[in-house]
């Protein structure tokens, strides 16, 4: 049995789904790793490292027409994705929301295909799970990202000179990335105020220090896969006054809030973002499903009423070998979770939920 994987368009995702660490594992199950030229070359990591711990170095065509499971970041390209096979297993973040008629044609062709953020939050899957993993690396990276262009100290100082106060943060969206935003706040010296529409946050975001913000007679809008649910019209309103006075003393915000399979909520108003103080900033996570700020452009910092908006397509181009390697050992587990050992075969078992809620049908 061969697991093979090729390099993603590095202008727009840098990760990669096999790290040299991981091939260890792959072998003691009975896999080959086939591994498309320069595969890693861009993480400073030369083809001879994977070939030194046992993976084989082929063309990418090579790599796609042996390999009986390709596992990837994002989808492929549609001129690769015309190469795969009858049979033949693609697993990813394939973003069925967005690519939805591409991967019909695809698994009308019998080649299984299984996007990983469909994983359902249960134990058992928790080592699996790509989108806490990344989303951890993300809410950090966008605390620092934002605190390197804000023009101010984060923490409290006391000097001979006189006090500077600790900069006030806003986190929207207290789930993985938002509560590690929280942390990381925190740590650096920022007072953090948080605001979510699951009521189950509170306890979570005051555990990190931060100071939650609550919508007076808030209902819970958690699904049952603890995911946020869009909130009703009164929610909103009440929950933009409550932003709106908060803004004005918040000198950096990060925006973390989605909801799975649908455009971004528009969560910072424009005329929230006029009442923000001069020089704060605004780092919008949610920018690549069209952003928690009205304003947010997607890969451009935007500068409205002197406050810079930031919205990065994809923070983790900027921490690709950390974010590789959680990401090659969730992909691992999967694998781990789909191959039966004993018939040394994939095994579709449509009874097990985590292979009944990625598999696109």
């Amino acid at each position: 049995m061969i697991i093979g994987s090729i390099s993603e368009n590095i202008n727009l995702e840098k990760r990669v789904a096999i790290t040299p660490e991981i091939i260890k594992k792959y072998k003691s199950l009975g896999f080959e790793i086939y591994l498309g030229k320069n595969y890693a070359s861009h993480l400073g990591i030369k083809d001879e490292i994977f070939e030194l711990e046992g993976a084989k170095i082929k063309s990418d065509n090579e790599v796609l027409s042996n390999a009986n499971a390709i596992l990837q970041m994002n989808i492929l390209d549609d001129q690769n994705l015309n190469k795969l096979k009858e049979g033949q297993i693609l697993v990813g973040v394939l973003n069925p929301y967005l690519n939805e008629k591409k991967l019909k044609d695809i698994v009308s062709k019998n080649i299984n295909c299984f996007s990983l953020e469909l994983l359902p939050r249960i134990t058992r899957a928790q080592s699996m799970d790509i989108l806490s993993s990344q989303a951890n690396l993300a809410g950090y990276k966008a605390v620092v990202d934002s605190f390197a262009y804000f023009q101010k100290a984060i923490p409290m100082m006391m000097t001979a000179a006189g006090t500077i106060s600790a900069a006030k943060v806003l986190v929207v969206g207290a789930g993985v990335a938002g509560l590690q935003a929280i942390a990381t706040a925190k740590r650096m010296g920022a007072v953090v105020f948080a605001t979510d529409v699951r009521l189950a946050s509170k306890e979570q975001v005051e555990s990190l220090g931060g100071k939650f913000l609550t919508v007076e007679g808030a209902e819970n809008l958690e699904t049952e896969g603890g995911y946020a649910k869009e909130a009703s019209h009164e929610f909103k309103k009440k929950q933009e006054d409550l932003l709106k006075e908060t803004l004005k003393k918040i000198d950096i915000v990060i925006c973390t809030a989605l909801i799975p399979g649908k455009k971004a909520p528009i969560i910072i108003k424009k005329d929230m973002i006029d009442v923000m103080p001069s020089g704060s900033v605004i780092y919008d996570l949610a920018a690549i499903q069209g952003g928690n700020s009205e304003l947010t452009k997607v890969n451009e910092t935007i500068i409205s009423n002197d406050v810079n908006i930031m919205g990065e397509a994809n923070i983790l181009n900027k921490l690709p070998v950390s974010a590789s390697n959680l990401y090659a050992k969730n992909v691992f587990n999967f694998i781990n979770n789909l191959f039966d050992k004993d018939k040394k075969a994939f095994e579709i078992n449509l009874e097990d939920e985590i292979i009944e809620k990625t598999k696109l049908k």
